[in-house]
């Protein structure tokens, strides 16, 4: 595809690394786009490994966003680090209890799940855009000719501290330098990574380690057969959704006080989502839909996502190829998957003839 552009694809791809890890700041960059791509993820792996699909993450992450502003706005003169941790809560409540609507849908009315988030997200995405405009316009923008659809701005206090903060407070306790941690002070780099790779283990040890997560694998799995097993499959049909729009709601309080710190609706749902909700899904597909393996996928696609500016300017080629290029992932991810499982189907009628042809031969020598 570079070739056909009349680009060096080796400069290309040089130009892609450099821009997603060469410096300092792009690998905080690179991080700092991987956040929300990882928490979607999780809690699409949730979801997946439950027996649905949800594809609501960027209204779950739109209803994360708004309860996290309305607690933020309306507590600003409490206590900052009471106030930031109920905005993540709510946050986290908020899309919860937009993608368990779709789950109530599916488990007791049969609707499917990919059109009612797919629904859900434009009713989030104009329910933003109609709040911005009217109860939590910035109160500067009232009275205005053309108003400005934003919010007020959260107070600083309220900023997800920086890495170089927390790692400063590492190395004191340790009695260590923090020069290195200083240097990531003047970054964009927040805790909520930190965040999301503590919330990856979490689910990672809900998923096969507890009771909760055998139950919903087991109904993602085989519904049939968990319902005979006393499985209540209604209930983890909804579970898995509330917690996959949980984590999504997560990423929405995260991206709004560590990068945004107000909503916006002049660009629509996209500006404040960086379309994190559907790509969260392929992050979480290239992970094999494991915890553990979105991590590294969350930040392959945040390399790829951050370095597109980079490739752009570097060898003249459209940041819209890095598009492409995930649109390709997804196409090869999902064709391996046939693959390995024609693969396994393969080596069991392999393994099942073997074994009647050695039958078959016992009882021919008795």
């Amino acid at each position: 595809m570079i070739l056909l552009m009349n680009a060096n694809p080796l400069d290309a791809y040089q130009a892609l690394w450099e821009g997603a890890f060469g410096t300092k700041n792009a690998v905080a960059d690179t991080l700092v786009k991987a956040t929300p791509l990882l928490l979607v993820g999780i809690g699409i792996c949730i979801s997946f490994r439950g027996g649905v699909v949800n594809i609501g993450g960027e209204g779950q992450m739109i209803a994360g966003g708004l309860a996290a502003v309305a607690i933020g706005l309306q507590y600003k003169e409490a206590d900052p680090t009471t106030v930031i941790i109920a905005c993540l809560v709510g946050s986290f409540i908020a899309g919860a209890l937009w993608g368990g609507i779709a789950g109530v849908l599916k488990a007791y009315f049969n609707v499917n799940e990919i059109l009612s988030t797919i629904m859900l997200n434009q009713i989030a995405a104009f329910g933003m855009m109609y709040l911005v405009r009217s109860e939590f316009i910035d109160p500067r923008q009232k009275g205005r000719a053309a108003p400005i659809p934003e919010t007020e701005r959260l107070p600083r206090s309220l900023d997800l501290p920086r890495i170089g903060g927390t790692l400063d407070d590492l190395y004191d306790f340790l009695g260590l330098s923090s020069a290195d941690a200083n240097q990531w002070g003047t970054t964009l780099l927040h805790n909520g990574i930190v965040i999301a790779f503590v919330l990856a283990i979490v689910v990672y040890i809900l998923l096969w380690r507890t009771t909760i997560g055998y139950r919903i694998r087991a109904v993602g799995k085989n519904p049939r057969a968990s319902r005979y097993a006393g499985i209540k499959v209604k209930r983890y049909v909804v579970l898995s959704l509330l917690l996959s729009g949980g984590f999504a709601g997560l990423a929405g309080g995260i991206q709004l006080l560590g990068v945004r710190h107000r909503m916006n609706a002049e660009g629509g749902a996209i500006a404040f989502t960086g379309n994190a909700g559907f790509n969260g899904i392929v992050a979480a597909l290239f992970g094999g839909l494991h915890p553990l393996g979105t991590i590294p996928a969350s930040i392959l696609f945040g390399a790829l996502l951050v370095g597109g500016n980079k490739l752009q300017r570097s060898v003249q080629v459209p940041s819209a190829l890095i598009t492409a290029l995930i649109g390709l992932v997804i196409i090869f991810v999902v064709a391996s998957d046939v693959f390995v499982r024609r693969r396994s189907r393969r080596r069991v009628a392999v393994a099942t003839s073997e074994a009647s042809a050695e039958t078959a031969g016992v009882r021919a020598s008795l």
